[in-house]
């Protein structure tokens, strides 16, 4: 799935006339560089939400016969649903045999696919795994040092905890202020927008309102399913989502799609 229904807010003024997904960079749409490389990894099926202008990205992919794979749209045009309330609107278009893999469009990246599924389909017991990397960001998920398992998040600029991590450290010195968990608590790593869920997972989503984010449905799950963290190897990630990384994008395009998607530079 492609999550593309957002407002792009940090797109503006671009978006005001256009959905994100459309804007443009190194001459192709973000959508059109997202479809590119699942079709390439072997996807068949994919499922694009739409909302903002959402007609625009109805009738670029009719323009485009749905780039020779099977596209189908979730409409969400009469209410923007959030992350969590789209990934479940979504849930009846998706194969419920097989894990799901959610994208946002705005982000690039050179993760190798292939072996995120390989991984998930090795680990026991796993109903999510959380493409993340260790890089700098004021928002990051907390897991388990040994298991990499999901523990909770945090804001480091307020020291703000959510989740089962909070409950852990309430009333210790460490949750008192602090703007960073101790190292041998939890991990925090930085979620890259990318994620593969079980479709097991659906039915708990049933009593939540009709917008939610994906990531609190996650933090409240957490306690009781396992969603790991996964990194990969030499994994180069950017947020295209953002006018002012337009022109980076670019960069970051061109030189990924100058070499074969199985060799990984390291992280700028």
């Amino acid at each position: 799935m492609l999550l593309a229904a957002g407002l792009g807010t940090r797109l503006r003024p671009l978006t005001d006339t256009m959905p994100k997904a459309l804007v443009p960079v190194a001459g192709h749409p973000l959508l059109y560089h997202v479809l590119q490389r699942l079709k390439a990894a072997g996807f068949q099926r994919v499922v694009v939400n739409v909302h903002h202008f959402g007609e625009q990205i109805i009738d670029y992919l009719a323009a485009n016969n749905n780039f020779g794979i099977d596209i189908r749209v979730s409409d969400e045009r009469g209410l923007l649903l959030d992350t969590g309330g789209g990934i479940r609107k979504a849930a009846p278009l998706f194969d419920t045999g097989s894990p799901v893999f959610i994208h946002n469009v705005d982000i690039l990246s050179n993760l190798d696919i292939s072996a995120l599924y390989a991984a998930f389909e090795r680990a026991d017991n796993i109903d999510g795994a959380l493409v993340v990397s260790e890089r700098h960001s004021p928002r990051q998920l907390q897991f388990a040092p040994d298991t990499r398992q999901l523990l909770g998040w945090q804001n480091t600029q307020t020291g703000e905890l959510r989740g089962p991590i909070a409950e852990q450290l309430r009333g210790t010195p460490e949750q008192q202020g602090a703007t960073v968990v101790p190292s041998e608590v939890a991990v925090p790593l930085a979620f890259a927008g990318i994620h593969l869920i079980s479709p097991q997972l659906f039915p708990l989503m049933a009593d939540y309102p009709n917008k939610f984010s994906i990531i609190t449905f996650y933090l409240n799950i957490c306690g009781t399913r396992n969603l790991i963290g996964y990194e990969q190897p030499h994994f180069r990630f950017m947020d295209a989502g953002k006018l002012d990384t337009l022109a980076e994008a670019e960069a970051f395009l061109t030189a990924l799609n100058g070499q074969p998607p199985h060799i990984q530079d390291e992280e700028c």
